[in-house]
């Protein structure tokens, strides 16, 4: 099951991935969420949610159990991570890590390019940037 969710998953984009991944760490610590209530947290429609949900539900990676049985009402839903879903869930974030760190890496050495040229040029003005604000940080 783990391959076949590693399999799954690569198709996806990497919004997607973040935002299965959001919902997955949204369900971790509250299961009692609407789907309404997770649209709202993760900001994207309740369609998109509901879409979310039940392809993390055919992945095996969630489970929807009812815990309303007051017929006349609306059910209640709770949404439970699997132990697949754990897995999938620290497989997701540890990616995501790795893809912020390189990210970060590159931007840091972007800045100190900048750095280094606003010092090499001697212009304490360039593109109307302070050389002391750059030296600050």
């Amino acid at each position: 099951m783990r391959e076949q969710t590693a399999i799954l998953n690569s198709n996806l984009s990497k919004s997607e991935q973040e935002e299965t991944l959001s919902l997955l760490s949204e369900l971790h610590g509250s299961s009692h969420l609407t789907q309404r209530d997770l649209a709202l947290k993760l900001n994207v429609s309740l369609g998109k949610t509901n879409y979310l949900i039940k392809q993390l539900m055919t992945k095996g990676l969630i489970k929807a159990r009812n815990f309303s049985n007051n017929p006349g009402k609306f059910k209640k839903v709770k949404y439970i991570l699997t132990q697949e879903g754990f897995k999938e869930k620290f497989r997701l974030t540890y990616y995501f890590l790795k893809r912020k760190e390189s990210e970060y890496r590159r931007i840091k050495e972007e800045w100190e390019q900048l750095k280094f040229l606003v010092n090499t040029v001697g212009n304490d003005d360039v593109a109307g940037i302070d050389s002391g604000e750059f030296n600050k940080i």
